[in-house]
């Protein structure tokens, strides 16, 4: 098995984390405060995760959500969850 050579995965590695550093900044010109949150919603993004965020109203996670599609230039949609809300719905 081919190994790729050592600098090209330092590179990589550098690129990615210059781009995460970037992105990371430009989503914390509007969500303050919330450097936590940032970092592990970007990191399960690019670990091809999943998130849940769960807080009481107000608390800002659909902006720092449409924050993030933005920043990465992604659509965004919101369902409101109501009690009455099928599978359908969603589908």
């Amino acid at each position: 098995m081919n190994k790729p050579p050592k600098n090209n995965i330092q590179e990589r590695v550098e690129k990615f984390k210059e781009n995460f550093l970037r992105i990371k900044d430009e989503i914390s010109k509007i969500i303050v405060g919330q450097q936590e949150i940032i970092e592990g919603v970007l990191i399960c993004l690019f670990a091809n995760g999943h998130v849940l965020l769960e807080g009481l109203p107000g608390l800002g996670k659909t902006l720092t959500i449409k924050t993030m599609s933005d920043a990465l230039d992604l659509s965004f949609s919101r369902i409101q969850f109501t009690p009455d809300l099928m599978p359908a719905d969603i589908i």
